[in-house]
């Protein structure tokens, strides 16, 4: 299989051979399959640490491409998004979506047959139901007590 993983220039299967801390830039960008429940508003219960993700959306979220309309910087816009890294994936893990790359490889888990890197198309997630494509609420036209309403459950 050709996968557009290859035609950029990153090795093919890197993502079973590196672990998270080895892998380039490139390489860990490229380990996002685009579903777009990172950027979605969580509820965290504060007694169970139990963390609930809501389809209301972060502002900068397109829900077409599933994508940050401001990603490389999106910090002047929402100034506490988390830039994911891997020395701090262990602080950060827990509230991430149950089928995110980044969790999944953390916890020693192999990726999804989904996954653009397995799959190698840059739909598949879409195609498989996984991202929250058109699925969205506003954070704006939501007021955060109706957030409980909005509540998805995983994986979706």
């Amino acid at each position: 299989m050709n996968t557009p993983i290859a035609a950029n220039g990153l090795a093919p299967d890197f993502w079973k051979k590196k672990a998270l801390a080895e892998m380039s830039p490139e390489e860990w960008e490229a380990l996002c399959d685009g579903c777009g429940k990172c950027c979605l508003n969580k509820l965290e219960d504060e007694d169970t640490q139990e963390v609930a993700l809501t389809r209301v959306a972060c502002r900068l979220l397109d829900d077409a491409t599933c994508r940050c309309t401001h990603y490389v910087n999106r910090h002047q816009f929402v100034p506490d998004c988390i830039v994911l890294k891997p020395e701090n994936l262990d602080t950060h893990a827990y509230w991430m979506p149950l089928t995110c790359a980044y969790r999944l490889l953390w916890e020693g888990k192999p990726l999804y047959d989904w996954h653009p890197l397995v799959s190698g198309d840059p739909d598949s997630v879409h195609t498989a139901g996984v991202s929250i494509q058109y699925d969205t609420v506003s954070e704006f036209d939501t007021p955060f007590e109706e957030w409980e309403d909005h509540i998805i459950e995983e994986p979706t």
